[in-house]
């Protein structure tokens, strides 16, 4: 009932707040009309102000503006919706209350006193939704509290020339894209603000959940259960040696009976090497055959935030922090230098400028491979397409002109960067592969070898191995040749389950389900790990306990929100809302009516699970002698009194006994201070200094009786290992009978 009623009361003032937007339109129609005769009437003074986000920014263009110019920072947000409390007037068409952000006061002061004393002000905060958001907040306090002109410049990368550009072109506000932020911010705030309590009555207080990060974590959640229920099959590959008697040559059956081989078994493999073995093996076949290979377009931000974490191991949040470094200056020898185009994207589009500068670059460095005319990259149909791909805003400044200025790890970054964008406008690679088939009887074995043969794009591009390099091994034969087997080699395999995501995989994801936008890809698994909804586990992202309980809920409590079709549709409206082709209001009465209806409904009628996972333990408490239970708080399992709340007494989840000798501790869990970076400790430290960085498991090592530990390489997969550096022991996915004992 209560919901209906707001419902009634809401369709009641529509039209009424309707009329005030349109007013409220009218009048900012009007200041747009005047603030142009408002600058020129102003521009007998000397200062004008120039507002970005950050220090690092502020500091790049001041040099590039000279005198006459003031640049200072407003730290990202100042005015925005208070923490406090849900901020959205329902009834009054979901306008939000905007109020100072706490602890910001003094930074909008100051900006308010430097536009006091400027003629101009220009607002320069990022081309983006959020940074139209801010300019727009900071433009209806200036109007109110200055004498000021106040305008709008925008900018994709920070050198001298696009920001000398930007200031003489500057513009309004586009209000079309402040609305789409107000969407996503109010739509945002109505979830989190009504999912939270509803997370707080029925699992645990201080929870929160969000739209789009909910979404996230029940991909992460339903990959997990993939992989706990994947079961490996057997399988065989044989291979055989050949020699000619100059020189041997290793093939694989590739065709049994004119069809692909299905090993299931050695059997499988042991009957083919009865029914051949005694055959005369041939040379029947040698092809080469070219390819071409083409140069990928360079980087968007999702790109470039996989290729991060492929090639050099970093985690999204890592990426983009570099990034705005990148972005917003280095000091290279006397001159501070953007080094590259804005970093949130999702186009593949590059300015002419560029081009032309890509291309004289590779005239003077490498002529051969300069494509007679600039190649182009179709932009995708979800792009917004507002900013170019990220590039380096000089080609000049190569990876190794920069490298004693850079950090290493920005340097690393800087470099495929550059990479990427030169390797995209040279000319196509070509690869060669040679293949030689050699029969007997029914079987047929096939060796294969490649390697580049005109290198192109590769000259540039750090992507080669050695032996596409210089080439796979290729003997000296011909058809016809008979061949003398050595051996024949049949190996064992399991088929590989799903693999958990990764920053770069989720972030695939993501972009190709349409979730989230290039802003907010690594914001989302942050807050995921932040939240301890999910875990970082030899790069790959797990769900916690925790996060399980709470995807399991919201699955089944919201269908139809907490799902990738809903969330990408929002994104869908978003960008309506942007181009002017829908009012944010409608949007948002059509979601939150429903949602508040079944939210109330759930309020009333889920079940608790407060408690539920509190295990005993068998310890006792040694400060009041009460049992110590085992529970999930946010960030992990702990071990608390029972007597709570008069007895505060925690501690952290023995995992193992320490295998020191002599040592009667256990090992639990730690954080380093400096780092945040999680490793596990003697209880009896500072007596014992014994430290892993391998998480504990509860299984004991067969061959001497120490504790195993996750480990994780290529050549194994994840593994168990024994903690004793003295035994070798270690368990891969693919043992039958590790032995092993729990703990």
């Amino acid at each position: 009932m209560a919901s209906s009623s707001v419902k009634k009361k809401a369709e009641k003032t529509t039209e009424k707040a309707g009329e005030k937007a349109a007013k409220s339109s009218r009048v900012a129609a009007t200041k747009k009309k005047t603030v142009s005769k408002k600058a020129s009437a102003k521009g007998d003074k000397k200062t004008t102000l120039v507002v970005v986000e950050s220090p690092a920014k502020a500091k790049t263009i001041e040099k590039y503006l000279g005198k006459g110019y003031v640049v200072k920072a407003s730290m990202g947000h100042l005015i925005d919706l208070p923490k406090s409390r849900l901020a959205i007037e329902i009834d009054n068409n979901f306008q939000p209350e905007y109020i100072t952000v706490r602890g910001r006061a003094a930074i909008l002061k100051d900006l308010e006193k430097e536009a006091k004393k400027a003629s101009l002000v220009l607002l320069a905060s990022d081309n983006d939704r959020e940074g139209e958001a801010i300019a727009w907040h900071l433009y209806n306090d200036f109007e109110q509290k200055t004498n000021a002109a106040v305008r709008r410049i925008v900018f994709n990368e920070i050198t001298p020339v696009a920001i000398k550009d930007a200031v003489k072109h500057p513009s309004d506000i586009d209000e079309n894209k402040v609305n789409a932020q107000k969407a996503r911010r109010v739509l945002d705030r109505l979830v989190g603000y009504n999912l939270s309590p509803l997370l707080w009555k029925k699992v645990k207080n201080g929870l929160s959940a969000g739209r789009v990060q909910s979404v996230a974590l029940r991909m992460i959640c339903q990959r997990e259960r993939e992989v706990e229920n994947f079961i490996p099959e057997e399988y065989w590959t044989l291979n055989a040696e050949f020699s000619n008697g100059k020189q041997k040559i290793e093939a694989q059956l590739a065709l049994y009976k004119n069809k692909k081989p299905d090993l299931k078994n050695e059997g499988d493999v042991n009957k083919i090497i009865e029914a051949i073995k005694n055959e005369s093996f041939v040379i029947t076949d040698i092809k080469e055959t070219d390819r071409t290979v083409k140069p990928k377009a360079p980087f968007t931000t999702s790109k470039l935030q996989q290729a991060a974490a492929t090639r050099l191991g970093f985690t999204s949040k890592k990426t983009m922090q570099l990034a705005q470094q990148l972005y917003e200056g280095i000091n290279i020898g006397s001159s501070r230098v953007g080094l590259i185009t804005y970093m949130r994207t999702d186009s593949v589009r590059i300015s002419k400028t560029a081009i032309e500068d890509v291309r004289d670059w590779l005239s003077s460095n490498y002529p051969s491979e300069l494509p007679e005319s600039p190649v182009e990259y179709a932009v995708g149909n979800k792009a917004q397409d507002a900013h170019e791909a990220i590039r380096p805003t000089y080609t000049k400044y190569t990876p190794d002109y920069v490298k004693e200025f850079l950090t290493r790890d920005q340097h690393r970054l800087y470099t495929i960067i550059w990479e990427a964008f030169v390797s995209s406008q040279m000319k196509n690679a070509k690869s060669r592969t040679t293949s030689i088939d050699i029969k007997a009887g029914d079987a047929l074995f096939r060796m294969t070898a490649g390697k580049i043969i005109d290198k192109g794009f590769y000259s540039v591009i750090k992507l080669l191995s050695p032996k596409e390099e210089t080439g796979g091994y290729i003997p000296d034969v011909s058809t016809g040749d008979l061949l003398k087997t050595e051996k024949f080699v049949p190996e064992q395999h399991f088929t590989q389950g799903p693999s958990r995501y990764t920053d770069a995989s989720i972030v695939k994801i993501l972009e190709e389900k349409g979730i989230g936008r290039p802003s907010t890809y690594a914001p989302i698994i942050s807050v995921l790990l932040e939240r301890y909804y999910v875990n970082r586990s030899n790069k790959q992202l797990v769900p916690t306990p925790l996060g399980r309980m709470i995807n399991d809920i919201l699955v089944e409590s919201f269908p139809d929100v907490i799902n990738e079709n809903f969330t990408a549709d929002v994104e869908t409206q978003l960008d309506d809302v942007e181009e002017g082709k829908r009012e944010w209001p409608s949007m948002m009465k059509d979601f939150f009516f429903p949602f508040k209806e079944r939210l109330d409904s759930l309020m009333a009628t889920l079940e608790s699970v407060k408690g539920s996972m509190d295990e005993q333990t068998g310890e006792i408490c040694e400060l009041c002698g009460k049992p110590m239970l085992k529970k999930l708080g946010r960030f992990g399992y702990f071990l608390a009194c029972s007597g709570f709340p008069a007895c505060h007494n925690t501690k952290s989840v023995p995992l193992a006994k320490c295998p020191r000798p002599g040592c009667n501790g256990k090992i639990v869990a730690r954080k380093s201070k400096g780092s945040n970076k999680e490793f596990y400790g003697c209880t009896n430290y500072p007596a014992c200094d014994f430290i892993t960085y391998f998480k504990p498991t509860n299984s004991l090592c067969p061959k001497c009786g120490q504790f195993m530990v996750e480990k994780y390489d290529k050549k194994h997969g994840s593994f168990k290992s024994c903690i004793n550096p003295a035994c070798n022991y270690l368990h891969t996915a693919d043992d039958d009978d590790p032995g092993e004992t729990e703990l």
